[in-house]
C-alpha cells in the first residue's frame, strides 16, 4: 500500500488494519461500500469512482425513487408522519420531514423501518444486473447510512471518506445553511466518524485538494480492479 502514500504525497489511503470484510464470492463482481460522515466529500469521491469506470449506485436517489407519490413507502411515510410532510404536488416535503424525525432518535427510525428494505432491494436488483454486464465490475454502493443500517454486512470492502468536524460544519452552512446547532445535529445523527473510520478497509481524506484526491482514488480503483 505504500504506493497510495507515495500517490497523495500523504495517508490520504490507509489500508485499515482490522476489520476486513470476507468476499462475497456468490457475486463475479466486487461490491464496495462508500460512506462517510456528513459533508466529508463523500459524493466527490462517487463522482471521481464514475470517471475511474466504476458502476455506482446511489442509495440517496433510491431512496428518492422509492418514496414517489402513490408508491408503498410514500403510503407508508403519509400513514406515518402525517400529510404535514407533503408539498402541494403530493411529493415528499424532505425539509419538513427532516425536520420532524432530526429532532427525534425514534421517528427517524421508523422513517428508516420504512424506506431501507425498499431501497436494499432495489440495490440489490441493480447489483445483479451490473455483474451479468460486466462479471469484472467494480461496484460502488453510495450510502450514507452503511453502518447504522448494517449494510456493511452486505459488501466486500467499505470506503469511508473523513473530514474533521470544522470542515463539516462549514460546509453544511455554505451547502445547506445550517446554523452550527443544525450542523451538529445532523452530524450526531449518525454514527460517529471515528467509528466509521475504524470499521473501514480503506480510508479517503475528503478535506486535500482535489487533484490530489482524485489521484488516491485512481489508485483504490486500480486496487479493487484487481480484486474484482
Amino acid at each position: 500500500m505504500d504506493g497510495y502514500t507515495a500517490a497523495t504525497n500523504e495517508k490520504s489511503i490507509e489500508p485499515h488494519c482490522g476489520g476486513q470484510h470476507p468476499m462475497l464470492s456468490s457475486r463475479p463482481m466486487i461490491l464496495v461500500g462508500l460512506t462517510g460522515g456528513v459533508a466529508t466529500g463523500k459524493s466527490t469521491v462517487s463522482r471521481m469512482f464514475a470517471r475511474c469506470g466504476a458502476v455506482i449506485i446511489d442509495a440517496d436517489a433510491l431512496a428518492h425513487q422509492v418514496v414517489e407519490p402513490g408508491k408503498p413507502a410514500w403510503r407508508a411515510i403519509v400513514k406515518t408522519f402525517g400529510k404535514t410532510v407533503l408539498n402541494p404536488d403530493r411529493t415528499l416535503n424532505r425539509q419538513a420531514l427532516g425536520a420532524l424525525v432530526f429532532r427525534q432518535p425514534a421517528q427517524l427510525r421508523r422513517l428508516e423501518q420504512i424506506i431501507h428494505p425498499r431501497v436494499a432491494r432495489e440495490q440489490a436488483r441493480l447489483t445483479k444486473s451490473a455483474g451479468r454486464k460486466d462479471p469484472k465490475a467494480v461496484v460502488i454502493y453510495d450510502v450514507p447510512l452503511l453502518f447504522e443500517a448494517g449494510i456493511d454486512a452486505r459488501v466486500d470492502k467499505v470506503i469511508v471518506v473523513t473530514a474533521d468536524r470544522p470542515t463539516q460544519i462549514a460546509r453544511l452552512n455554505r451547502r445547506n445553511g445550517f446554523t452550527r446547532a443544525e450542523a451538529i445535529r445532523r452530524i450526531r445523527s449518525q454514527l460517529p466518524l471515528k467509528h466509521k473510520a475504524a470499521a473501514a478497509d480503506y480510508l479517503l481524506d475528503g478535506t486535500i485538494s482535489r487533484p490530489r484526491l482524485f489521484t488516491a482514488v485512481k489508485q483504490l480503483y486500480r486496487e479493487l480492479l484487481a480484486l474484482a
